[in-house]
């Protein structure tokens, strides 16, 4: 920006305005200073913390973090010292002239506006909560968490009033979060979501662990169910659903999804997207070249499939708030764009994904092949080693990995992170295989999970091993597909796929004239490797069977939590 463009008094710095804190606006404002010591930085927010763990909020309602201050990355006042930057608190943003390079603030406690000029303006005002446009929805016993504020008000309702059971709307990230923390609290929980699964950036048998997991903690779930209106009956709440029925709750929490925030935006006429995000180029620029937009509030081009939309994930707002102080300072900085890398844990399950789903491939018909393993977290002879599912998604043709998910209790976060680095890298799956990867008995196998997981799937893609997903199996009894389990007969007995037959899998090659001649049948184990074994021996004696990826431990959590759509 050519220093004609502002007019700036004499001696006058150049000054940076950042409108909200947190991930986004707090990261950009102290790379700035760390680049820069003579800009000046003013930093506004609304509320009155500029740096703190949104994150955690659930977590300090159910105990798990004790200290509320735990919470506050940086004080107003410490953050001032520390990076001499003039912080304004309770103090919102209302109006910018672009052409005259001056927004307008308005402090909350008196209503006192003043015009402050910029060379630089980063708008990171984040997304607000959703909420649906129903009877109720603004009645003092309904809440939605963002700030702390909004933590605080929950928490003085748990404790101060005879709070035994709370409705949560929508079965996402934050309402998963507080669904555990209620719980925590020996408070009962309804969890209604109006989708057939929970966790809608998982994959329906991926997410189905959540699922599981809630229901074994006493978590109640209202799947495929809406609330349509919520009233207040005495004390209490009656939650109507969709089905017309009805409930009795002391509280609801909202937590259907976020929005993000473009008033300043749309003042400013800046362009919006078809997410209701702010455009945005590489290098975080709006269509004003000196009006950034980070966090929430920007919609970004995802890495793995071009499209783009709103990304409200704390990790991109970081980093895109120290790409745009870079850019302020003029150095060549280019956003490559999210991929979504999220991970969850409810209760005693993990569940994490990156880059690009099943259920998205199929929405954008982007050919693909998917492969599950399931492996143990570290070597199995260890103490405390546990089953861990991983699914990769990829290209059928070259095997580039195109996304990837997981789920387990132990070890999901490190195989998420690295599948999350061989997706940006544009690796293949035979890449994948060959990774070198850390082994010592209390964290991992030789074969790690992520290299098991590019064997399968490389072996899909030679022909090597001919697999079927739990979704192909579902109904086979009743078209009489042929099943084979080769478990042992005790496990057979226990529970099977109905229909299957029941041939050992080190009794296979003695028994194997008791299959039709050439059959084609679906082999399954306990999780995928027995099965994998059966499926060669079959394979080289004439027979033409597929694999049951995941095997029957995936299938069952599937059918029990997943609604096949």
């Amino acid at each position: 920006m050519s220093e004609h463009e502002i007019h700036r008094d004499a001696g006058e710095r150049r000054r940076v305005v950042i409108v909200g804190g947190v991930a986004g606006g707090a990261s950009c404002a102290a790379r700035l200073r760390r680049l820069d010591e003579d800009v000046e930085i003013v930093l506004v927010e609304r509320g009155p913390h500029i740096s703190f763990a949104n994150c955690g909020l659930p977590y300090h309602i159910g105990g798990v973090i004790e200290d509320r201050d735990a919470l506050l990355i940086q004080t107003p006042a410490s953050f001032e010292r520390r990076f001499d930057v003039d912080v304004r608190t309770k103090t919102v943003a209302v109006d910018v002239d672009p052409d005259a390079h001056t927004v307008t603030l308005r402090k909350w406690k008196n209503g006192e506006t003043t015009h402050l000029r910029y060379d630089a303006l980063v708008l990171s005002p984040g997304a607000s909560p959703v909420v649906p446009p129903i009877a109720g929805a603004e009645l003092d016993g309904v809440h939605s968490l963002r700030t702390i504020p909004d933590m605080d008000r929950i928490i003085g309702a748990c404790e101060n009033t005879q709070i035994e059971h709370v409705t949560v709307v929508g079965g996402g990230f934050i309402g998963m979060e507080v669904a555990e923390n209620l719980i925590h609290r020996d408070i009962d929980v309804t969890v209604v979501e109006m989708n057939n699964q929970l966790m809608p950036n998982l994959d329906r048998e991926m997410a189905a662990s959540v699922a599981d997991a809630c229901t074994r903690h006493g978590v109640e779930l209202c799947m495929e169910t809406a609330v349509t209106a919520i009233e207040e009956v005495g004390e209490k709440l009656q939650v109507h659903l969709g089905d017309e029925a009805s409930y009795l709750s002391d509280r609801v929490v909202m937590a259907v999804g976020v929005r993000p925030e473009t008033k300043l935006a749309e003042a400013a006429g800046l362009e919006l997207g078809d997410s209701g995000g702010i455009v945005v180029d590489e290098m975080m620029q709006t269509t004003r070249p000196d009006i950034y937009a980070i966090g929430d509030a920007a919609e970004v081009t995802h890495r793995v499939t071009g499209a783009r939309g709103a990304m409200p994930l704390a990790g991109p707002a970081n980093r895109q708030g120290r790409l745009v102080a870079d850019v302020i300072c003029g150095r060549n900085r280019q956003y490559k764009g999210p991929l979504g890398t999220s991970i969850i844990k409810i209760f005693d399950t993990v569940a994490a994904c990156t880059g690009l789903s099943e259920s998205g491939a199929r929405r954008r018909q982007i050919p693909h092949q998917v492969a599950w393993v399931t492996a143990k977290s570290n070597a199995s002879y260890y103490p405390g080693a546990g089953a861990l599912t991983l699914k990769a998604i990829f290209d059928r043709e070259s095997g580039k990995i195109l996304g990837a998910q997981a789920f387990g209790k132990k070890g999901v976060d490190k195989r998420i992170d690295v599948l999350a680095t061989a997706v940006a890298a544009g690796m293949t799956v035979d890449e994948l295989e060959q990774l070198d990867l850390a082994y010592a008995p209390p964290f991992s196998s030789a074969k790690d999970p992520v290299n098991h997981l590019g064997a399968v799937a490389g072996g899909i893609l030679r022909g090597d091993h001919p697999a079927a997903s739990w979704e192909e199996v579902m109904g086979l009894a009743e078209n009489r597909r042929l099943i084979v389990d080769v478990r042992s007969a005790q496990e057979f007995d226990s529970g099977t796929i109905p229909g299957a037959v029941n041939i050992p899998l080190d009794e296979l090659r003695k028994r194997i004239e008791e299959l039709p001649p050439r059959s084609t049948p679906i082999v399954l184990c306990k999780e995928g490797l027995r099965g994998y074994l059966a499926t060669r021996v079959l394979l080289q004696n004439g027979h033409r069977p597929k694999n049951l990826l995941g095997g029957y431990e995936l299938w069952k959590l599937a059918s029990d939590h997943a609604c096949v759509a």
